[in-house]
């Protein structure tokens, strides 16, 4: 039989783990490659980049869209169990779950609404949009599928490895000079208002007073948490600092660290996501494409 498409493995899937047990997404894939009774050649089978097989990428969508219906829970890095949800959907099973079973629930529409927007998903927008654009589309919108997940799952860590985030993240981007030498200045200012010091280079001509507060996106950061940090900068004479946050910043935050004399960088939950992906912390390299043109200069003769 062909590869099943993604949405034929959503109750698959849900079935394997009405057991209540934790399970990887690895040995899912291996119990449904039995179930489907899938051949040696079916399971090689890769996607067009030749860096994953077609059909562990199937079951790993279906993960995904289950999970963002509440149907599985994420337990920690490639492992889920069930919800009370999806033991609710099993009570009476459905003769099979797709995108369209899902948007009965209001987490699945807000992921959905998401992705249409940001893939213009419309057949009319589809038809005016160039390959290359289509591919752009596409590629949005997974990268911020991804955000999103990034910034649960740092939700649920701990306050110290928020901590050890923020040092991989500035030292990948070329501060802090070694990994050690940034580790031991971040979190031992003690300073009220400062979280740590990081050298601006390797040979710390400068340095950037960090502040790193890990809360709730719902809980945003205001005018005075920036102003408290502005007056810990001048208490040390310092002219350059970093606010780092998994929320938001205010309007009236954002304008006031625009406007005083000391060089404050706001960093939003978003815009940390967007630097981990970038500098590949706690995000890794699943397919690359290129892009490539004729090169008329070599057809010359």
């Amino acid at each position: 039989m062909p590869i099943p498409n993604f949405q034929q493995l959503m109750l698959p899937v849900l079935r394997f783990a009405s057991d209540k047990q934790e399970h990887s997404l690895r040995e899912t894939i291996e119990h449904l490659a039995d179930e489907f009774s899938l051949s040696e050649d079916d399971k090689k089978e890769m996607l067009p980049s030749g860096r994953q097989s077609t059909f562990d990428n199937r079951v790993g969508w279906a993960v995904v869209y289950l999970k963002k219906a509440g149907l599985l829970i994420a337990t920690e890095r490639g492992k889920f169990t069930i919800s009370p949800r999806g033991l609710e959907v099993l009570e009476s099973p459905p003769k099979s779950i797709d995108t369209k079973f899902l948007q009965q629930y209001d987490e699945f529409i807000q992921f959905q609404t998401r992705r249409e927007k940001d893939d213009s998903n419309t057949e009319n927008e589809k038809a005016e949009q160039t390959p290359e654009e289509l591919m752009e589309s596409a590629y949005q919108s997974l990268r911020q599928e991804l955000i999103d997940d990034i910034l649960k799952k740092i939700k649920t860590c701990t306050p110290a490895f928020f901590e050890r985030l923020v040092v991989d993240v500035l030292v990948k981007m070329g501060y802090g000079g070694t990994r050690k030498e940034a580790g031991k200045a971040v979190g031992r200012s003690g300073d009220e208002g400062i979280d740590g010091i990081i050298n601006e280079d390797r040979l710390g001509l400068d340095v950037i007073y960090i502040q790193a507060k890990k809360w709730d996106k719902s809980n945003l950061i205001s005018r005075p948490e920036i102003q408290k940090f502005a007056g810990a900068l001048q208490g040390q004479r310092a002219k350059k600092g970093i606010f780092i946050t998994t929320s938001s910043f205010t309007k009236e935050a954002q304008e006031f660290a625009a406007r005083i004399e000391n060089k404050i960088i706001l960093i939003d939950g978003t815009t940390l996501a967007q630097l981990m992906i970038d500098y590949n912390v706690g995000a890794s390299l699943v397919a690359a494409y290129e892009l490539k043109r004729i090169d008329s200069d070599y057809f010359d003769e």
